[in-house]
């Protein structure tokens, strides 16, 4: 397989389609909370300009796709309700069988760029998924409380699929939010109201 000459030209973010979803959970056969869980991906089918050779020097892109994970923030960030109602944050892709995962971790930077700058004090570290499969397949995004990532009761995944996507040339980049704990969430440990450190964890 040909080897590219490195360079420091990013190319160009071309998406062809943006999708979104949002579930509002009333229970999970409990008691109804006091107010519906809302958590909710949005996910960018973009050209994958690496597929099907390997290029040494792909990280210039990930600059380039910091305006795609600010715009895909604030949209959900708005369907979910606006920034005060954000609890959690994820974020993962899937590339295309033309790809290889490390263009996957192109999003690492960018996907977390636009929710750090749209959420104040977002100082946990935004977890993070990726994989290398065929259109059509369904990957989960995990969450975690954006502020203290051992606070237990925002533990959570939430699901995306993009029927015609990513075909072998392209990769999904998908963002997670939730607007909440867990709708019957009961397993103990750090609550949000016990936040202190304000390190990313406790």
């Amino acid at each position: 397989m040909a080897t590219r000459k490195p360079s420091t030209r990013a190319p160009k973010v071309a998406v062809r389609k943006i999708v979104m979803q949002v579930e509002e959970i009333r229970h999970e056969g409990g008691p109804p909370p006091r107010t519906p869980y809302r958590r909710g991906a949005i996910a960018a089918v973009i050209a994958n300009p690496f597929a099907g050779r390997y290029v040494r020097n792909i990280a210039s892109m990930m600059d380039a796709l910091k305006p795609l994970g600010y715009e895909l923030a604030e949209r959900l960030i708005t369907a979910l309700g606006g920034p005060d109602r954000i609890e959690s944050y994820g974020k993962g892709g899937i590339v295309g069988v033309g790809g290889e995962s490390e263009h996957g971790a192109l999003w690492h930077v960018p996907g977390g760029y636009g929710m750090r700058e749209l959420l104040d004090n977002s100082k946990a570290i935004v977890p993070s998924t990726f994989k290398v499969a065929p259109a059509g397949s369904t990957i989960d995004i995990p969450l975690h409380h954006r502020t203290a990532a051992y606070v237990r009761s925002h533990f959570d995944t939430v699901e995306m699929r993009v029927p015609d996507a990513p075909r072998p040339d392209e990769i999904v980049f998908v963002l997670g939010m939730g607007a909440g704990p867990r709708v019957h969430e009961r397993m103990g440990g750090l609550t949000v109201a016990q936040i202190s450190k304000f390190d990313g964890q406790r």
